[in-house]
């Protein structure tokens, strides 16, 4: 069997312009790449009326228990103002030591630095007692509903038991090694619409202004103070997004006044128990000036943590010693489709510096990419010692 070399599947995946939904090939590609290794593939292609469709593939080597999962993304965000690169973003380069393109970073490299662990790993332990697999999907950067969310349901109803998932997204802020994540806050936004009674500047008893109550609501949105954090979590926090009043004349009361805010909360709360302490505030100001309310909630997920165990003390102890770093657990952060997994396994996550991420010049240092390789063999090696 041919060993995958990290760098050079690293380059092969970026070449393919592989912008959320849009698969480009990439999907078969992988999976011809892990048919040679052993793996049972299948590609699982799922579409919603509204959504575009979008390609996922999930693969396994071995039929033992237990089952070692690595979850990833293909996709990436667009690449931007083409002229802003130094390169063509899909046309990847080596560069003072860094490997240069669109998905360098998050996460096309991390995929192949796993790739070429696995390839090492099996060539040496033939016979290893459990099973490998991969989870990637082609929706991370979008919508994410026709991804790993949609994996997830079709692999409870094989009854597919996945012992423990590592996601491979970019966690580190400066140096490899600083950090895994070992769980991720809640997101939620609110769409807030203020209706009031539109009429004449000048006549402000025959109309009703509802940025009245909207910057009450606002206000008092903003004084919340939720939890003080816990030994896991910083504290939740609310942000207003978008503040907009459609108004074209300077001599209108306007009838409708429009917000977003976004909700990071941990786990202290649940998006319902967060929706009632709101809509308290919201029934209260408008009752006092008398106009309406419509808010919009949309979540993205709950909080969770994945109660450190020994599987991810072993991976810490893995990382500190390639790295010389003793890597934080932490759940900073935005979220990940870690949030769909750990609903079928425990998780944690981990990968390379995050720090040119959907960035022009997107990069990845190839010292740490070879040394993520490492950390990904050492760590199958360990869990089916």
């Amino acid at each position: 069997m041919k060993i995958i070399n990290e760098l050079q599947l690293a380059k092969e995946l970026i070449r393919f312009p592989s912008v959320t939904p849009i698969d480009a090939g990439i999907m078969k590609f992988l999976e011809k790449k892990l048919k040679k290794l052993g793996f049972k593939t299948k590609i699982l292609e799922f579409k919603e009326k509204k959504n575009a469709s979008v390609k996922n593939l999930y693969a396994r080597l071995g039929k033992k228990s237990p089952n070692f999962c690595y979850a990833g993304h293909l996709d990436v965000v667009p690449a931007g103002n083409l002229s802003d690169w130094t390169i063509n973003p899909f046309k990847p380069s080596i560069k003072n030591g860094h490997l240069i393109g669109r998905g360098a970073n998050d996460m096309k490299s991390s995929i192949a630095a796993f790739v070429s662990a696995i390839s090492v790993f099996v060539e040496k332990n033939k016979g290893f007692n459990g099973s490998i697999s991969l989870l990637i999907t082609g929706d991370e950067e979008g919508v994410a509903i026709n991804g790993t969310k949609k994996v997830v349901e079709y692999l409870k109803k094989k009854r597919e038991k996945i012992d423990f998932c590592l996601v491979g997204e970019p966690t580190n802020p400066n140096k490899l090694g600083e950090m895994i994540k070992i769980g991720r806050r809640g997101s939620m936004n609110g769409l807030l619409t203020i209706t009031g009674v539109q009429g004449h500047v000048a006549y402000p008893h025959r109309a009703n202004n509802p940025s009245t109550a909207l910057v009450r609501i606002l206000k008092e949105l903003k004084d919340i103070r939720f939890d003080k954090g816990t030994k896991d979590f910083q504290p939740t926090n609310l942000e207003i997004t978008k503040i907009n009043i459609n108004n074209t004349a300077d001599n209108v009361i306007p009838g409708l006044a429009y917000a977003s805010f976004n909700i990071r909360f941990n786990n202290v709360h649940t998006s319902n128990s967060i929706k009632k302490k709101i809509n308290k505030i919201l029934k209260k100001v408008c009752n006092k000036t008398k106009s309406k309310y419509k808010i919009d909630y949309s979540v993205s997920g709950e909080a969770f943590l994945t109660k450190p165990n020994s599987t991810t003390f072993m991976i810490q102890n893995i990382i500190k010693k390639v790295t010389k770093i003793k890597p934080k657990l932490s759940t900073t952060g935005g979220t990940s489709d870690a949030r769909f997994i750990r609903k079928i396994a425990p998780c944690l996550e981990f990968g390379l510096v995050g720090k040119t991420m959907h960035k022009v010049d997107e990069a990845v240092s190839l010292t740490d990419l070879k040394k993520l390789s490492l950390i990904y063999l050492k760590v199958l090696k360990n869990y089916f010692k």
